[in-house]
């Protein structure tokens, strides 16, 4: 069950990144994935790009995972590095260009996928500790 709470907190913290560009540009991820997701159905080619099919595709297997008895290691690892690509790249704009809200839009996402992946490699050592006795 803790897998499955961290997995779907992953998935919430991912949509609070913020981005600026421009003059008077901004918009929170999860406006932008909303952008991508209506136009996906009306014109594929103009969203078809890897910043937005990867972390798209992490979260479907994170979501996936919320639907699993058991939650995949395997499918969490994955789902929380497609993630790691764009929020990464996000943090990365915040640190170089010194602005403090996209940085710090990127913290929630960065403790909870690292409490995620400590807890994953706690329980698979816990597992592995079990099987050897």
């Amino acid at each position: 069950m803790r897998t499955k709470i961290l997995n779907g907190l992953v998935i919430l913290t991912s949509l609070l990144g913020y981005l600026e560009w421009g003059a008077d540009m901004r918009a929170f991820l999860f406006q932008a994935e909303w952008e991508v997701l209506r136009r996906l159905s009306s014109d594929p080619l103009s969203v078809i790009h890897p910043f937005t099919l990867i972390p798209l595709l992490g979260q479907v297997l994170l979501l996936i995972t919320l639907f699993q008895r058991r939650p995949g290691t395997v499918l969490t690892l994955v789902g929380i590095a497609c993630l790691m690509l764009l929020l990464g790249l996000v943090c990365f704009i915040g640190l170089i260009s010194l602005n403090v809200k996209i940085f710090a839009s990127t913290i929630p996402f960065l403790a909870v996928a690292v409490v995620a992946l400590f807890s994953l490699w706690r329980s698979r050592k816990s597992r592995m500790d079990h099987s050897n006795k």
